[in-house]
C-alpha cells in the first residue's frame, strides 16, 4: 500500500520529503549478476524492483502510474553511500548509489507484483 506524501506503508522510508520509495531496474540487478553475485530483487533495499524503463535517465519531476490508480514523482536519481555494502565489497561495485531512483507519492494506493509502469510527463 502506498500512501500519498508518505511513502510505502510501515516503510523505513516512511514519511521521509524525497525518498519515499525506492526504485531499481531489472536491468541494474542483473550488472550484479554478471559479476557472479547471485542478487534477489530486494538485497538492494529497493520497494519496487521494475523492468523496461531506465529511470536513473529520466529527468527529476517526471511522474508515471503504477498499477491502475497510483502516481508517482521521480524525486531523486542515486544517493551517497556513507558505508560500503556487503555487495559491493563482494564485487567490487554497486548500482544503488547511481542507477537506483527515489519518488514521492502523488496519488496513492494498492500495487502488486506485475502492475504496469506508464510514463505521464
Amino acid at each position: 500500500m502506498l500512501v500519498e506524501g508518505i511513502g510505502l506503508q510501515d516503510d523505513a522510508h516512511a514519511g521521509m520529503e524525497v525518498r519515499q520509495v525506492s526504485l531499481l531496474g531489472k536491468e541494474s540487478i542483473e550488472k550484479i549478476r554478471a559479476k557472479g553475485l547471485n542478487v534477489q530483487y530486494g538485497d538492494f533495499a529497493e520497494n519496487l524492483t521494475t523492468e523496461g524503463i531506465i529511470f536513473h535517465e529520466l529527468p527529476i519531476g517526471t511522474r508515471f502510474s503504477v498499477g491502475e490508480r497510483v502516481i508517482l514523482e521521480l524525486s531523486q536519481i542515486g544517493k551517497v553511500c556513507l558505508n560500503r555494502c556487503a555487495i559491493y565489497y563482494q564485487v567490487g561495485d554497486c548500482v544503488m548509489p547511481r542507477e537506483g531512483v527515489f519518488a514521492i507519492v502523488v496519488v496513492g494506493g494498492e500495487i502488486k507484483v506485475g502492475d504496469e509502469i506508464i510514463i505521464l510527463s
